[in-house]
């Protein structure tokens, strides 16, 4: 589960955010480089790190707009 944004500090947010995304290399079976479709986590995520939105709402939208 995602640290709250009420709970947590900027680097535990963006800690598991990479985390969350880091490379498996295992390209058939994972799928995260299919999601983020070569975008950088940190930057679609921007908004959960610095506090703004919940994780959960922005993979919502990436899933539902990517």
């Amino acid at each position: 589960m995602p640290p709250k944004i009420n709970e947590s500090t900027k680097e535990e947010r963006r800690a598991y955010t990479l985390e969350a995304w880091r490379c498996l290399n295992d390209c058939e079976s994972c799928g995260k480089c299919r999601i983020l479709r070569g975008l950088d986590v940190e930057t679609l995520y921007n908004d959960y790190i610095e506090g703004i939105r919940e994780y959960i709402d922005i993979t919502l939208e990436i899933r539902n707009n990517y």
